[in-house]
């Protein structure tokens, strides 16, 4: 098996893949797979590359190659936004971290700002808090801020003239943080989806019933705790005996290095923002 990078042009701006190359026994051919989509060729760093691909020497002449002129700027500047929005969550200033968030996205995008800045922020929050170096009280501070930041970007991005499908967020019975779920429902929503949010905590019968009545193409659970695990499979089983045809995925941190069984579709933890559009347009409902 070979691993490398690859290079897609859209519209004038280069986007990097990382790909493996398998032989085809019954075509006697080699095929290539996408393993992670690792976005904008000027943001992509060797930080970026899955650990156990990091030391392929085609991978690093590849970055070597291709690294922007400004890469090391843009490096330090997202570092500087990193700290400046650990400081403005922490403290509660909704004003800053919202000031934090225009300087971001002026010149990126929603979905790299979630992946570059917010989510390495909330996991450093998160474990700060587990090691007590944070107090819970600017833990419950930090994440308050963060959900209502994104609830201001969910307003803000809204495009109703678009019809890509309608989608159904949610958690399973006691999983009860949804700030990934609020995450994924302004960015979905910025492409066009129409969101159904009914994280945290829907009761399987109750969930059933409103997909009888919304007619979805798709749903989404997010799982964060292990202690989840059954219960998202119990949710996944009980919509597939009950909508068949509906696709169903399932996500989350819990899930990063486990091999559980659902009657669903796992989103990898590998899978960028940016590819899950892509996925839910793939295998749309059919009536």
């Amino acid at each position: 098996m070979l691993v490398y990078l690859r290079k897609k042009n859209v519209k004038g701006v280069d986007y990097i893949y990382l790909v493996k190359s398998i032989w085809d026994k019954k075509r006697k051919t080699s095929k290539q797979i996408t393993i992670k989509y690792l976005g904008e060729s000027s943001s992509v760093t060797r930080e970026d590359i899955p650990i156990e691909f990091r030391d392929e020497p085609k991978i690093n002449s590849f970055l070597l190659a291709n690294t922007p002129k400004d890469r090391k700027s843009r490096e330090e500047i997202i570092n500087k936004l990193k700290t400046q929005l650990f400081s403005s969550m922490t403290q509660g200033d909704l004003k800053e971290t919202i000031h934090i968030y225009e300087l971001f996205v002026d010149k990126s995008s929603i979905e790299q700002f979630y992946e570059k800045i917010l989510n390495p922020v909330m996991e450093k929050v998160g474990s700060m808090w587990a090691d007590g170096r944070l107090s819970i009280a600017t833990e419950h501070i930090a994440s308050n801020t963060a959900q209502s930041l994104i609830k201001i970007i969910t307003e803000n991005h809204k495009r109703g003239s678009l019809d890509k499908g309608k989608v159904i967020i949610t958690t399973p019975v006691g999983e009860e943080h949804c700030l990934s779920c609020n995450m994924l429902e302004s960015f979905l929503l910025s492409k066009g989806f129409s969101i159904f949010n009914l994280a945290p905590s829907t009761p399987a019968n109750s969930l059933v019933e409103f997909i009888k009545s919304v007619h979805p193409t798709a749903i989404l659970i997010s799982i964060t705790l292990d202690d989840n695990i059954k219960a998202g499979q119990r949710l996944a089983t009980k919509i597939h005996e009950e909508h068949k045809r509906l696709p169903v995925y399932v996500g989350g941190q819990a899930l990063n290095g486990k091999k559980s069984k659902f009657c669903a579709t796992i989103i990898e933890s590998n899978t960028t923002l940016e590819q899950i559009p892509k996925i839910l347009i793939k295998k749309k409902k059919i009536t």
